[in-house]
């Protein structure tokens, strides 16, 4: 179901700050948006990028920011749906960042969950995935 005007404005709110501190490479502002239980997961782009738990979640983070320069997202469509303490949101994005002195833009599809705990959205999954443009069907 569709959220209401306040979750929507509120699931915003921690959809930007995580784009936010992402561009920056902010650890302590970024991990403040994600949930301390022992199940949260986080599906990367990479085969290796399955990450169960706040500490991996970290470390994921830490290991993106090692490898690339100058991150940032860019949402081109979200929809945000709700049903009483949870909520999640589909986006279209662009990633970009400067990889080996060049910048690139990679389209990008993320699905997140997020509980509201207490009066805080926090993200409990994540889903980071590039769309296969190799797979062009005719009908």
């Amino acid at each position: 179901m569709k959220a209401n005007y306040a979750t929507e404005k509120a699931i915003m709110a921690v959809l930007e700050e995580f784009a936010e501190s992402y561009a920056k490479q902010d650890l302590k502002t970024i991990m403040s948006l994600v949930s301390t239980d022992d199940d949260i997961i986080m599906y990367g782009t990479n085969a290796d990028e399955k990450r169960i738990g706040f500490k991996e979640i970290k470390a994921q983070f830490e290991r993106d920011w090692s490898q690339i320069e100058e991150p940032a997202f860019e949402y081109k469509w979200i929809s945000i749906s709700a049903s009483g303490n949870v909520s999640w949101a589909a986006i279209d994005a662009v990633f970009k960042a400067k990889l080996n002195g060049q910048n690139r833009d990679f389209p990008l599809r993320v699905t997140k969950i997020l509980e509201k705990k207490g009066d805080k959205w926090l993200i409990v999954h994540a889903h980071f995935s590039f769309p296969d443009g190799s797979q062009i069907f005719n009908i």
